[in-house]
């Protein structure tokens, strides 16, 4: 009896101890699926909290390094042997006087004195009308958001790819701080914003290469920029241009405390030519739901010899609209697509894509309105 007693209390405390381990990974599992955009903003946090402090380690291990050396290094400069002198010092960047006279003749700089740095940001509520109101009193804005300026050829002609479900008070406020920032960087652009319908979960990738697909249609542009709705640039000189290498626009967030989460990051704002984008097959399709197509495209862009770049110090500074991925959930299929992401290049991007889209104009920008099933871009599962 005393031992039957014994083996009961032991059994009552082991399956206690299992139903508390298993309610707390069921609320962990439901938290992450359920409210994506808040789990991963903790998890990138605590990440970037260990990449900064290893950071700030090593800098403290230069600094003792270069303290000993008193003063002196065997490379001929200012900083320790081995280490990037944009850890320790942003250098000034020279931009044209206010008296800089414009050639309509010859290309636009990209150091223009009309970039004057730190944008104040205006987070508060404005609807699309205010918007169009407030733009008409400057250089006019042709049907579908296209302009260029008039003194000096541009550039880049750049293609601001949206994409979007659900975000009507987020797209006005993108709005207000993009199209001057744009404007004072001598840019050609147009604004394609792809929006999402059906009952399918989002698929932010493939939205992109739909509003690829589109938007060279209209022009033939020659940069493109893939832009969350919510990222709102706190620097007019994070110049929206493209280069020899894709580029990483948005590299300081502050919900993620303005550090990098990890260093193949490559969320937000990025761009890529558009022989960049073709070379590597555009972003993957397979993506349904929340995360993972950033990474897939960081290793696309590395698979095809790239490199990644980023903008120095500040200038990569954004804020983000508060939300919580309404209606979104997280894409748990993301880690095996990962592993195959070589695999799939070749067979899963704008060579797969089919698609019937409704499109409408708007003074500000095109509406690319798509239903999007995973019927439209086949994919081999692994």
């Amino acid at each position: 009896m005393l031992r039957l007693r014994r083996l009961l209390r032991v059994s009552n405390r082991s399956f206690l101890a299992f139903m508390f381990f298993f309610s707390l990974s069921s609320s962990c599992l439901y938290f992450i699926y359920v409210a994506p955009g808040l789990a991963n903003t903790v998890i990138f946090t605590v990440q970037a909290h260990g990449v900064m402090l290893m950071k700030n380690m090593k800098t403290l291990r230069h600094a003792l390094r270069f303290s000993a050396s008193k003063n002196v290094t065997f490379n001929g400069t200012d900083y320790p042997e081995g280490s990037n002198s944009s850890d320790f010092l942003v250098q000034a960047t020279a931009y044209l006087p206010e008296n800089f006279t414009y050639s309509p003749n010859l290309p636009c700089p990209e150091k223009l004195p009309s970039m004057k740095g730190v944008i104040d940001v205006n987070m508060s509520e404005i609807s699309l009308d205010e918007i169009r109101n407030f733009l008409s009193k400057g250089p006019y804005i042709e049907p579908g958001g296209h302009w260029k300026p008039r003194d000096c050829k541009p550039r880049w002609k750049v293609a601001i790819l949206i994409p979007f479900r659900n975000r009507h008070e987020h797209l006005p406020i993108l709005f207000r701080h993009l199209i001057p920032m744009l404007q004072s960087q001598r840019l050609e652009f147009a604004f394609y914003v792809i929006e999402q319908a059906g009952t399918h979960p989002f698929n932010r990738a493939m939205l992109f290469n739909v509003g690829f697909k589109e938007a060279m249609k209209d022009l033939k542009w020659d940069c493109l920029i893939f832009h969350d709705v919510d990222h709102i640039p706190e620097n007019d000189r994070n110049y929206y241009g493209c280069g020899q290498m894709p580029r990483h626009f948005a590299t300081k967030l502050d919900k993620y405390r303005y550090m990098l989460p990890y260093n193949e990051f490559f969320g937000g704002v990025s761009g890529l030519t558009v022989e960049q984008f073709k070379r590597i097959n555009g972003f993957p399709n397979a993506f349904w739901g929340w995360g993972g197509e950033d990474d897939d495209l960081w290793n696309r862009v590395h698979f095809a010899g790239y490199t990644v770049t980023r903008p120095e110090g500040d200038l990569g500074k954004y804020m983000s609209i508060p939300h919580h991925h309404r209606g979104e959930v997280q894409f748990l299929g993301r880690y095996k697509l990962l592993r195959y992401s070589k695999e799939r290049q070749l067979v899963d991007g704008l060579n797969n894509l089919k698609y019937t889209p409704e499109i409408t104009v708007d003074r500000l920008y095109k509406n690319i309105t798509v239903n999007l099933t995973p019927e439209l871009a086949p994919v081999e599962d692994y």
